[in-house]
């Protein structure tokens, strides 16, 4: 049930008409109960009209509900736009007897076209009909582009849920999150508590993945906590519940990348520092020449050293002395102390992981990434055609 697996969560996905195909494309989640929330967004400097309005609505106000709708990102769109963003969330409210600023919205599709509001604004009229404690698989359902599936997670704690759903397969990289995420739970969270607990949980998850390198104008992750559990404190077990549903959201973010036949897991240990373990790790995750031999199932560790020893860094570059390096494919070492060990590892799995030890402190990072294949370059050069 994904976003519905809480207490006193509904939700819903309708056919809206703004896809051709024809197929689902507005979801909507709510919290029954008085809610709090919080949000992280798109670090992109070009922000889609419906970040720009759900930020606003944020500062007000607590969110009570979120419209998500796929086809059409609203991004690019000027003056249009933001009055489009602000329409759907007037549309929802009214129909669902809030606030206008209670209201979150979301778009996901094609940038720079203008969002058919009419058929929005319909299609929010039937989904707020439709909304069920059930509703969470048609809502993870109404919000896909080119992902091959629903995108869900859930993980209870001692009393309480946590529950999620993802959209995104393409334009995956770490600058906040990396597509659209809503997470729900009905722990117990005071409204000045929320973020804290959510930008940990994304910066180690959403923000440790990558497909091809690019960040979306709309990327967002939501956490809306309504307390319904009546469970009592462990902020332990919620963190790691709530760090349990990103981590795997955003694996399988990766796995369905657009044209994915193989998972990266990119592992550092022992860097100067935990920033530097983290572009390192970034730097080989992302690197087109790594993720090609990572389709070809080629252990090409050249092109790792390459990649580790270009990660930027407070001095130019991240710390790294190849006479201390290791590195190893699947388990098996293919360089050490400078040289290589001329160990040749059979890659021919799903998941193909790399370990660097880099012998100068404790700084430690992982990553996870999509490999580069034929048909990612296929799907994007039609994405529009």
């Amino acid at each position: 049930m994904s976003v519905t697996a809480a207490k006193g969560f509904v939700a819903s996905g309708v056919a809206a008409g703004i896809r051709p195909s024809g197929k689902p494309d507005l979801a909507l989640v709510r919290s029954i109960p008085r809610a709090v929330g919080a949000a992280m967004w798109t670090t992109n400097r070009v922000q889609a009209a419906p970040i720009t309005v759900s930020k606003r609505h944020l500062e007000a106000a607590q969110p009570q509900a979120v419209v998500i709708n796929a086809g059409v990102a609203n991004a690019a769109t000027g003056a249009r736009g933001e009055a489009d963003a602000v329409a759907t969330a007037d549309g929802a409210a009214a129909q669902l007897g809030l606030p206008p600023d209670e209201v979150l919205v979301l778009s996901t599709g094609v940038i720079g076209a203008p969002l058919p509001v009419d058929k929005v604004l319909a299609g929010i009229r039937a989904a707020v009909l439709d909304l069920s404690p059930e509703g969470g698989g048609a809502a993870a359902g109404a919000i896909l582009t080119t992902d091959s599936g629903p995108k869900l997670a859930v993980a209870a704690g001692p009393g309480f849920t946590v529950g999620g759903m993802a959209k995104g397969a393409g334009m995956i990289h770490p600058c906040l999150a990396t597509m659209l995420v809503v997470i729900t739970t009905d722990y117990p969270l005071r409204a000045e508590e929320v973020d804290g607990f959510l930008r940990p949980a994304v910066e180690r998850t959403f923000n440790r993945i990558s497909v091809d390198g690019d960040c979306s104008t709309n990327d967002a992750v939501i956490l809306l906590a309504n307390g319904a559990s009546g469970a009592g404190r462990d902020d332990d077990a919620f963190r790691a519940a709530l760090h349990d549903v990103c981590a795997r959201l955003a694996r399988q973010v990766v796995e369905d990348g657009e044209g994915c036949t193989v998972v990266l897991e990119v592992r550092v240990d022992g860097a100067a520092s935990e920033t530097d373990a983290v572009a390192i790790a970034r730097r080989i995750a992302t690197s087109p020449l790594v993720k090609t031999a990572a389709f070809g199932h080629d252990p090409n560790w050249g092109r790792v050293l390459m990649a580790a020893g270009s990660a930027p860094g407070a001095d130019g570059f991240a710390a790294l002395d190849t006479e201390r390096l290791t590195v190893a494919f699947d388990g098996v070492p293919v360089f050490a102390a400078g040289a290589p060990t001329g160990d040749v590892p059979t890659l021919a799995g799903a998941v193909c992981r790399i370990d660097l030890d880099l012998g100068l402190g404790d700084g430690a990072a992982a990553y996870l990434a999509s490999d580069l294949s034929y048909d990612y370059v296929r799907i994007n050069a039609e994405y529009t055609t």
